[in-house]
């Protein structure tokens, strides 16, 4: 079971069972948590294509460097490969803006995407999918310790958090699921395309001491 997600007990024989739905308590993470993977369309074939961190790169300490790292686009089905690093302002590196329906890095679209209530329902990978229908299933949702203001929840449209839209957002939610496990052209979904939603504002810098070392 996920770990956002407290279930109430099961009933005891011969007792009414419990009142309270099921409840997801909001950990308060980021977007970024779940940017070490990200399905797009691919450039060249319009399968799905990944894009992670550049191979070789030291562990991280904070989960925001994942924002920063260099980062590598591969296809399996044809091959295509390209790098992305981050720019400088300074001596500082300046971060990828999250948000939007095209990856952060190269702005490509989101593979996992689907037409959902009038709008488009997307995610980065198979573990964004999984919480955000642990959060959308609950019933009772309750902030955790963290207040932070870039946790991802809150920040959620309203219209994925409203209780009428609820079987339609858990129904798109499966679609993307099953599209995580699809590679071919002919399995894209018609909501991935470009639309330039992307965040325009600049990303946050990072001092490191310099830019990331060229590698493979």
């Amino acid at each position: 079971m996920n770990a956002d997600v407290t279930a109430d007990p099961p009933p005891v024989p011969g007792q009414a069972p419990a009142a309270s739905p099921v409840r997801h308590v909001d950990a308060g993470r980021w977007l970024a948590q779940f940017s070490g993977l990200v399905l797009v369309v691919c450039p060249r074939c319009g399968g799905r294509a990944q894009v992670v961190p550049r191979p070789g790169l030291p562990e991280i300490r904070y989960f925001s460097e994942l924002l920063f790292q260099p980062r590598r686009l591969a296809c399996g089905r044809c091959g295509a490969v390209a790098r992305w690093q981050a720019g400088m302002k300074g001596t500082g590196l300046v971060g990828a803006r999250l948000g939007g329906t095209e990856d952060p890095f190269f702005h490509r679209p989101l593979w996992l995407q689907t037409r959902c209530t009038g709008r488009v329902l997307w995610a980065y990978n198979e573990e964004h999918v999984d919480h955000l229908s642990a959060y959308i299933r609950a019933m009772l949702r309750e902030r955790g310790g963290s207040g932070s203001t870039l946790a991802m929840f809150p920040r959620l449209p309203r219209w994925m958090k409203a209780s009428r839209n609820r079987p339609e957002v858990l129904t798109g939610l499966e679609r993307l699921r099953g599209l995580a496990g699809r590679t071919a052209p002919a399995d894209r979904s018609d909501a991935a395309h470009e639309r330039g939603d992307r965040a325009r504002s600049s990303g946050a810098l990072y001092f490191r001491g310099g830019p990331y070392e060229d590698g493979p």
